[in-house]
Parts: structure tokens; sequence; C-alpha cells
């Protein structure tokens, strides 16, 4: 019997859903993982116990460290996470050893009052955690309130149920994962409202030196979607995003070439820089170097631009 790989995750019920995803995918019909079992363990993390606003606790890998201190200390061997959760900037020793097809991208407007943004009356309130989907909202619509939502999926649901708010937004993906496609309003296109860096995307990591569980992770890799977050990640990184500042971006590759666009907002959404690129590459260190040099070209825009980080972090 071949030694089994623990695959590590949170307990939410979409952390779930994709952990049961990844372990259904490495135990499938393969003759190198016929005789392998794949765990799953659950922890809490952070992000699953800290109240009020992630941001103000450090935001990003809120979501991810105790995992990745449990690959390091050897008590799992692979770590299952929602890509746009993972910092830019991994932990010495690790990596994302597969990207996995990516879902909807989209987010999801929700409400059991009105079937849009624009049917929104005036002054509506809107509940949200994403500092991106507020600045982005509140650069169409000025006149919109906000209450801090969090949790997880069904929370949230109910809590718009309980009538806390008269909308809110999830993405896409995790609501389709779940089966819950059918409380989707609106899935808002990306002209309107471009999606988190990475959103929609499943990544598995790994300690960087165990060969084991890298190699049965290898045709769990999916090539475009590996290219397009890593794009992603990128321009995130290259603005030294966190969940201070609001950032999106979206890339898609279509007959060898990956297009990327990205856009950074002020808080309050009158700012707003967006730029857009293009090249033909085929491996993630170019696609990384694609979204760094678009992060570059957004931030030599007007002098003014680099207020935006300033007031973010203040």
């Amino acid at each position: 019997m071949a030694q089994p790989l623990i695959i590590g995750t949170r307990g939410s019920p979409l952390a779930l859903w994709q952990a049961h995803w990844v372990q259904s995918l490495l135990a499938a019909d393969d003759p190198k993982n016929k005789d392998r079992d794949f765990p799953i363990r659950t922890f809490i993390t952070s992000g699953d116990t800290l109240k009020g606003d992630l941001k103000e606790f450090g935001g990003k890998g809120l979501f991810t460290k105790e995992l990745e201190q449990a690959l390091i200390d050897g008590e799992i061997d692979l770590s299952v996470h929602s890509m746009k959760d993972v910092p830019t900037q991994h932990q010495a020793g690790l990596q994302i050893s597969a990207v996995l097809p990516r879902a909807d991208h989209r987010d999801a407007f929700i409400s059991e009052k009105y079937k849009s943004i624009d049917d929104l009356p005036q002054g509506a309130l809107v509940g949200t955690a994403s500092i991106r989907r507020r600045a982005q909202l509140s650069a169409m619509r000025p006149d919109i309130k906000y209450t801090l939502l969090r949790g997880n999926v069904g929370t949230r649901l109910e809590k718009l149920s309980a009538g806390v708010c008269d909308a809110t937004f999830l993405a896409c993906a995790g609501l389709k994962r779940l089966g819950q496609d059918d409380v989707i309003t609106e899935a808002v296109e990306i002209d309107r409202m471009l999606n988190a860096p990475a959103q929609g995307a499943v990544g598995v990591e790994t300690r960087s030196d165990n060969a084991p569980a890298i190699k049965a992770l290898e045709r769990l890799n999916d090539h475009a979607t590996a290219l397009a977050i890593a794009a992603e990640r990128g321009f995130l990184e290259g603005l030294d995003g966190s969940c201070r500042t609001p950032i999106a971006a979206f890339a898609s590759l279509d007959d060898g070439s990956l297009k990327l666009r990205g856009e950074v907002l002020s808080l309050s959404g009158d700012a707003r820089y967006t730029g857009d690129i293009e090249a033909d590459l085929t491996d993630a260190t170019a696609a990384r170097d694609m979204g760094l040099t678009l992060a570059a070209q957004i931030r030599a825009q007007p002098r003014d631009f680099d207020s935006l980080f300033k007031d973010s972090a203040d």
C-alpha cells in the first residue's frame, strides 16, 4: 500500500466541497494512485474565528496560515485553497503544485427584493465584506449604503433573508459548486464589476520537497487556468495588494495569447485606474511577469495614483 497523502482544508461547506473534489480527482482511475489513500483533515483558521472586518487583522493569509503551518510541520501533504485567499508571497518551502479548472469567475448579485443592481432603490443597504465590490458598486451607485456581512455562504444568505440588508454579493463559482446557483439574482458581467484576482480558481499547495505529492498532482493542473491565475496574481503582487486596497483582475487564454485586464480603485470608487495587456506565452513565470508589467503601467499613471495606497493603509 502506498503512503497516504493527507489533504488539509478549512471546514466550511465550500472548502470541504473543494477538498473532496481534489480527493476524487486524485483517487480516479490512475495506475499511479490506485493503491494510495487521500484522507481529509479539517482545520480552523484565523479567518474562521476572527470577528469583524478582516482587513483590520491583516487580511490576506488569514484563511491559509494554519494550513500552511500544518504543511511545514508535516501534518498534511496537500492543502486545498480558494486561490483568491492565497497571499502572493509564499511561505518558504511551499508551492502551489496544481491549479484546477476555473469555475465562473463573475460576482453574483443576490437579493430577495430587487432583480438587479440597477433595480436597487436610492439609499439601499448592501451587505459585503469586500472593499473591491464596495468600491466598484460605489462607482456605479454613489447613493448605496453598506453594512459589514461576513461568514460562509449559508450564513450570509441567512442574514440576507433575515433582512439585515437589501442585497449582497457572493462568487458565482462557490454558489454553483454548492448547487445553490438558484439564489443568483444577477451574474454581474466583468465590464461592470471586474472580479477579484484568482476568483473561481482552486489551488493545491504542497511542500516543495514532497515529491510524491507533487507527482500525484501533475495531471490535475489545468494549464490555461494556471496561466490566467499567475497573471492575475502577478498584477496583485505588483500593486502590493492587500485587503486594504480594491484591486480586480481577469485573464484568459485564447489560441496561445493571454489577455489580462486589471484595475485598482479608491475606497470610495471615485478614482479608478484600468489597464489591459496581451502576450503570447506558455509558462506561469512569464504570465506572472505580464501581471507585474501591467501593475507597473498602472502605477505610472497620474501622480495622485499613489494616494490610493496611502489612503487604503491609513
